[in-house]
């Protein structure tokens, strides 16, 4: 890295301290934002099996794939999601944003990374009314996911909790898929700490 994205990342990651304390004295809340897709082409990298009798792991590159939004609140766990089948696009994302500043009881700073639909003009038209509703965001620098926490939970969702049963149909796995997102904080839990 350039020493100037090292000053960037530096500088974003005093930031998020500051406003982790912010949040630590209840001034507001602290949520993360990304997008994840899951699809029955396998996400396990190996999967153990009996001698000689193999597992299968079905895998199709065309499959439909489901995508989950998600804003996450890693001090008291809070998961607000949403799970489609259809694309993601500014409009997709600007409407979950536009839903979620509406149920805000603080005011609230989301973090995320700087996806194309996350910085569409689209998008960007959106910040002032939303920052009068108590919404405020913070844009991590590129190539920098390990700041942003909801990545732990995507991986987690991905390589630990995934039932291999859930890869048996679409259907098996996007019942599987909203169960793990339902049962986060309290049957599935992660030490954000």
């Amino acid at each position: 890295m350039q020493e100037s994205k090292w000053k960037e990342y530096w500088n974003k990651l005093a930031q998020i301290r500051t406003i982790k304390a912010w949040v630590e004295n209840k001034y507001g809340d602290l949520y993360f934002f990304d997008e994840s897709g899951f699809s029955l082409d396998s996400n396990v990298p190996y999967r153990w099996s009996k001698v000689n009798e193999p597992t299968p792991i079905p895998a199709n590159r065309f499959a439909k794939r489901i995508n989950v939004l998600g804003f996450l609140n890693t001090k008291n766990s809070d998961l607000v999601y949403k799970m489609t089948t259809d694309k993601v696009d500014s409009e997709v994302v600007v409407d979950l944003f536009n839903s979620f500043a509406k149920n805000l009881k603080n005011t609230t700073v989301v973090i995320l990374d700087n996806a194309s639909t996350h910085t569409s003009k689209l998008f960007k038209s959106n910040l002032e009314r939303w920052e009068k509703e108590g919404l405020y965001l913070l844009y991590l620098p590129p190539y920098s996911p390990e700041l942003n926490l909801i990545e732990i939970l995507w991986r987690e969702m991905k390589y630990r909790w995934v039932d291999i049963e859930a890869l048996l149909s679409f259907d098996t796995l996007s019942v599987h898929i909203k169960k793990l997102l339902d049962g986060f904080g309290s049957e599935y839990v992660i030490n954000f700490s």
